[in-house]
């Protein structure tokens, strides 16, 4: 990196040292992962560039928005709508939460058995380790689960912080909760920012993040040719980075690269042969640089092809109405498309179960791994209902794991014995 992006992570207070020392390893492991793959895209060219300027360049842009004027917003959940957030002139990225970071610091503000995302987010924070973080005029929490709820409280002594309160329920009344607190959102941002949210405004913003979900879509539909022409391990780069990059830069460059797919289908090529085993992965996100759980599954005979999670369909399955005419037409449109995400924060959550089925069978995949952080209690509870309702319609493996590298060889044992089964 140059002196120039040295002295700006100096100036965001960062450990350089440390910050130096996590640069080299998250080199390293993508290196191993992702460079490592024969038959890439072209168009991931520039999924590579932009993981070798997530600190670098994306941060200077970010930067020079700050300069201009522009307020920054850091977001942990899909809950969060950027919509409101773009329409109020600011900026949203995701915040790092996908590596072991400063974890004896973090266990000194929560529990040694808090997930490993929890931990990682309270630990970037204390390590000074993550320059999104510190880039933030507010940081954006949500109660998805206890773990994060109490953590928050721990939080809010470290950053400027405001929690939405996601309902638990679907009914009316959780509903009426979650308009609230959109409302209350919209309220703080347009306090932050001093930007009136207009109907021309927040049209606008509802349809950047639309483009970018219909060409996220357009990624997912094209997964389903058999031999499948993108690696699992591309296909989550690609929906990590969408958190971090300009949206409207990124929905073009992705663009291009269904283009490249689409040629790709057309002339029978792949990643992997026809016919090898297809995996579909369900359940807990995964932040950048989480990828060990890909990687093992497609160092072990099979491809993936579709990523039920947050860092995929649950973030872009639906899209917000765009006929809405007022601000409150609009504020109905995504109070409606938000309630609509299946997180297992839900309860009773029977649509995700449907969701997994349909795209199971759209996707055509041989076997489903659901996917759970240790001490993540909604998904694991959620594992055992999902083995139930797909039980007879496509093989299931549960795996639970961290962001250690200690289980590697464990879980590659259960994972080619699962390929085996399903070839």
């Amino acid at each position: 990196m140059s002196d120039a992006h040295r002295a700006m992570w100096e100036r965001l207070n960062l450990d350089l040292t440390a910050h130096d020392g996590l640069l080299e390893v998250l080199g390293k492991f993508y290196g191993d992962i992702y460079m490592s793959q024969e038959n890439r895209l072209k168009g991931m060219e520039y999924m590579d560039f932009v993981l070798s300027e997530v600190h670098g360049l994306r941060i200077k842009e970010i930067q020079d928005a700050k300069a201009q004027g522009h307020k920054v917003v850091g977001t942990f959940c899909v809950f969060v709508p950027e919509e409101l957030t773009l329409a109020a002139g600011a900026l949203q990225v995701g915040l790092c939460a996908g590596a072991e970071a400063g974890s004896d610091l973090a266990e000194a503000l929560v529990p040694r058995n808090t997930c490993a995302l929890i931990k990682s987010f309270i630990g970037f924070k204390l390590a000074r380790l993550c320059p999104y973080l510190e880039s933030c005029d507010l940081v954006v929490g949500e109660t998805t689960c206890d773990g994060k709820k109490k953590a928050y409280e721990a939080f809010a002594d470290l950053a400027p912080l405001h929690v939405m309160e996601v309902p638990q329920t679907k009914s009316l009344a959780a509903r009426d909760l979650w308009y609230e607190e959109v409302m209350r959102y919209m309220a703080v941002l347009e306090d932050l920012t001093g930007v009136t949210i207009t109907a021309e405004r927040l049209r606008a913003a509802i349809k950047i993040v639309n483009d970018r979900r219909r060409v996220l879509q357009r990624l997912s539909a094209l997964r389903a040719a058999d031999p499948a022409p993108i690696s699992g391990r591309d296909a989550l780069l690609i929906n990590q980075i969408s958190f971090y990059d300009d949206p409207q830069r990124f929905t073009t460059k992705i663009g291009e690269l269904c283009d490249e797919l689409e040629a790709r289908v057309a002339a029978g090529q792949g990643v992997a042969p026809a016919g090898t085993p297809r995996v579909l992965v369900s359940g807990c996100p995964m932040a950048v640089p989480n990828w060990k759980l890909p990687y093992v599954i497609e160092s072990s005979g099979a491809v993936i092809v579709g990523e039920e999670s947050c860092i995929g369909s649950r973030n872009t399955r639906d899209l917000v109405d765009e006929s809405g005419e007022s601000v409150e037409d609009m504020i109905e449109a995504l109070v409606d498309r938000y309630m609509k995400i299946d997180c297992a924060c839900f309860t009773p959550n029977e649509e995700r179960q449907e969701n997994v089925a349909e795209m199971a069978k759209t996707l055509k995949v041989d076997g489903v791994i659901n996917y759970s952080l240790m001490f993540c209690q909604p998904y694991a509870h959620e594992a055992m209902k999902m083995e139930k309702s797909l039980e007879g319609k496509v093989p299931t493996l549960s795996l639970e794991t961290d962001y250690s590298m200690e289980d590697v060889e464990q879980l590659k044992t259960r994972i080619e014995a699962f390929v085996e089964m399903v070839s």
